[in-house]
């Protein structure tokens, strides 16, 4: 069974959707998830460029409830 597109879009979240989530800037979720202190997904440098993964399940685990994004 192939996956979506509509289905893989859904498994990332924004950097502003997580910020906004948590409270905090968009600059404190991106530095915790380079410096792997964030616990809610992952960054990767791509030559100059970092690209970022947020999970909804690592991240509703984070803030301990339900997103509503």
């Amino acid at each position: 069974m192939e996956t979506s597109i509509d289905e893989k879009e859904s498994m990332n979240i924004k950097v502003s959707e997580a910020a906004k989530i948590l409270g905090k800037s968009e600059q404190f979720v991106r530095i915790g998830l380079q410096r792997d202190i964030l616990p809610i997904g992952i960054a990767i440098q791509m030559s100059s460029k970092w690209t970022y993964h947020i999970s909804p399940k690592l991240l509703k685990e984070y803030v301990g409830g339900e997103l509503s994004i």
